[in-house]
């Protein structure tokens, strides 16, 4: 009698763990969703920029929005900013970045940071705002244009970053290169440092103005933005047509009077395709229905209308539907 009551406990208990083990893979899908089929992950990872720059605090602001406007928790985390962005996109290292419009449009084509690896899974939320190539330095340093810098200790960006690119390309429409320079690899924070400390003489910086780290340079140091020419402003514009021409106004900056004349790139979102077309179109409508709430000045330029300028690559479907009920996109 004891061996069948036994035997009979043993079965029952056998039928209970399948039971649980069978509820428990129907959670399998609460953490994150697969193509257009997923269900809404509960947690999003947003990658932006240094923490001196324009993409954190930004980036701050409008994952906030999106938990507020979705549900969907999102950690907004600082990187190397947008080379380094498309590949943690690429790898799966995070849903959402901040990029550069000409760095993703290159991962896409696979050149330059990207040849012989392009990127094929990462797709458009939506441009942002203008990034302005800021060139900044010190009134005493004695540089006053592009050519100034030869032979000059310049940092050039973040490895990874897409500072990198535009410096180089600047550099290349004045009959320059990395080599006429002593050329650092350096955050925005640790440029302006270097600035300060002496170290360098000069930094190239592609961030929305004004700009944090050069904000907190000008609170100990008299600034100075080196302009680009119109020559050269035009001379980029017809080589590289993802660059536009730009100002910074005069005031921006402590000591700057005159508008600073320069040339911009485009801030984006771009998302994993990983995401389901429902989730990113809660994602795109919050963001663009919901700029107004933002702080951060950059906060004025996100509308739906910017938000399909300048893009390069294909748009994620559920921002391109989000932006064709807008009436905004065809």
């Amino acid at each position: 009698m004891k061996r069948g009551k036994l035997f009979l406990f043993s079965v029952i208990m056998l039928a209970i763990a399948v039971f649980l083990a069978a509820c428990g893979g129907d959670d399998s899908g609460d953490n994150g969703d697969s193509g257009n089929g997923g269900d809404t992950p509960k947690l999003i990872s947003m990658l932006t920029g240094g923490t001196s720059g324009t993409y954190y605090p930004l980036g701050g602001e409008m994952a906030k929005i999106i938990d507020d406007e979705t549900g969907i928790k999102t950690d907004a985390l600082s990187s190397n900013a947008s080379a380094d962005n498309v590949i943690a996109l690429q790898e799966g290292e995070a849903e959402l970045a901040f990029v550069q419009t000409d760095v993703v449009a290159f991962a896409a084509e696979g050149i330059n940071a990207f040849e012989d690896n392009p990127v094929d899974n990462v797709l458009a939320i939506g441009s942002l705002y203008p990034e302005t190539v800021q060139i900044v330095t010190t009134a005493k340093s004695g540089i006053t244009s592009v050519e100034d810098l030869a032979g000059k200790t310049v940092s050039v960006g973040a490895p990874g970053s897409g500072t990198y690119i535009n410096a180089e390309q600047i550099l290349e429409v004045h009959d320059m290169t990395m080599d006429d320079i002593n050329a650092q690899h350096l955050d925005f924070g640790e440029s302006t440092g270097g600035i300060q400390d002496g170290d360098i003489d000069a930094a190239f910086i592609t961030a929305g103005w004004p700009t944090g780290a050069v904000e907190g340079l000008g609170a100990t140091t008299e600034v100075s933005i080196v302009p680009v020419e119109q020559d050269k402003i035009d001379a980029i514009i017809e080589k590289y047509p993802y660059y536009a021409e730009d100002t910074i106004p005069g005031g921006t900056y402590g000591g700057i009077d005159e508008d600073i004349k320069t040339v911009a790139v485009l801030a984006m979102l771009a998302v994993t395709d990983e995401l389901s077309e429902d989730t990113v179109y809660e994602i795109t409508k919050a963001i663009y229905e919901n700029a107004g709430s933002i702080s951060h000045s950059k906060g004025e330029f996100i509308t739906p209308e910017a938000g399909v300028e300048g893009i390069g690559i294909d748009f994620h479907p559920g921002a391109e539907k989000y932006f064709k009920e807008a009436g905004v996109l065809e």
